[in-house]
């Protein structure tokens, strides 16, 4: 996969939209429980939510990138 390249769709009851990836990498994982449990992204953002798991082919594209603790705080106001 290559940063940028939509890797998944979501759907709402309006609209379909694309997953992109935001680093290039190899997926090794996928998250099969969000397609009979898609609420949980909403339901547990920072927990079992995750779409993919990737091995980060580009370490270089980290650069720039909030830490998990920053993004965190710039959501929720903290």
């Amino acid at each position: 996969m290559i940063k940028g390249d939509s890797f998944a769709t979501v759907e709402s009851v309006k609209a379909v939209g694309d997953i992109y990836a935001p680093l290039s990498g190899e997926i090794v994982a996928v998250n099969s429980d969000l397609v009979d449990q898609p609420e949980s992204i909403v339901n547990d953002p920072y927990g079992q939510s995750w779409f993919v798991k990737l091995k980060v082919s580009d370490r270089q594209e980290l650069e720039g990138y909030m830490s998990a603790q920053e993004y965190r705080a710039k959501v929720e106001g903290a």
